[in-house]
């Protein structure tokens, strides 16, 4: 039970009751079935209970690489609302018409820009969400964050395509063109995982392993014999020359070893074991 699991999220749904599905439907069955014993389940990014589209889950050991998924390209599609504000972004919010409509053509900003992120939004503000608190009527700022925004395409008179990198908000995006709101928001890929390979049903069958999810996120490094035991055992081992990776994946005949990062003094250092 160590791997990936893409599910096609539906609407109305929150992230983490995804994971509660999981951890009953394809954890608890398995372990009825085969015994296995207790698997960590996690998820490698929240999507809003409106939004729709691609949410990876992280069972067993993939949990451990969880930052590194989170930090992938995200791809969206979303539809906007033009002379209507919300007070969340969405169709959730306190919904406004003002009958104001951006100029022509829009400024469909790309690059690395600023931006400021949602109040109704899952950031922590001193322990709480700040989408709590925003419900609570607490007045908080919350500081805005530079993010990368790759592709920002108009596909239709309302659509539109987003790639860009983690901690973006498309809300925010759609916001910022003037008086608009996001009907419809559906990410469509997570780095190499796209929505097409996901299923709405959770199963244990559709279960990428973590050797070749890792490989489709990392590059990987065959390791054998005194430098595999080294590298098991949590202990630096030379880097191979040219080594330019941030992270790689150490892995031998029985699958992922650990990920290590170079250090100045030319070696790869074991931070995150996949070997008890």
């Amino acid at each position: 039970m160590d791997g990936f699991l893409l599910i096609d999220k539906p609407a109305g749904v929150s992230s983490h009751d995804i994971v509660q599905r999981v951890r009953r439907e394809v954890v608890g069955r398995e372990r009825s079935r085969k015994g296995v014993g207790k698997v960590r389940v996690g998820h490698a990014g929240t999507l809003d209970p409106f939004a729709t589209g691609l949410l990876v889950i992280l069972l067993g050991r993939a949990t451990r690489v969880q930052d590194h998924v989170m930090g992938l390209r995200k791809r969206y599609e979303t539809t906007a609302r033009f002379g209507f504000t919300s007070s969340t972004g969405d169709p959730e919010g306190e919904i406004v018409e003002t009958g104001r409509m951006p100029p022509e053509p829009l400024d469909l900003p790309t690059g690395r820009i600023r931006q400021q992120p949602p109040a109704y939004s899952a950031i922590h503000v001193e322990g709480r969400r700040a989408y709590a608190l925003a419900r609570a009527g607490v007045e908080f700022e919350l500081p805005d964050r530079e993010v990368q925004v790759h592709r920002f395409e108009r596909t239709g008179p309302r659509d539109f395509l987003i790639e860009c990198s983690a901690g973006t908000y498309v809300r925010t995006l759609v916001g910022d063109l003037g008086d608009a709101y996001c009907t419809a928001l559906r990410r469509t890929a997570i780095g190499p995982f796209d929505v097409a390979e996901a299923s709405a049903e959770p199963s244990a069958e559709d279960l990428i392993g973590l050797g070749p999810g890792l490989e489709r996120i990392l590059p990987t490094l065959r390791v054998e014999g005194e430098v595999a035991r080294r590298a098991r055992h949590g202990m630096a081992i030379e880097a191979p020359p040219g080594q330019a990776a941030p992270t790689v994946v150490l892995t031998d005949d029985d699958g992922p070893i650990a990920l290590a990062e170079p250090r100045a003094d030319g070696t790869l250092k074991p931070v995150v074991g996949f070997r008890a």
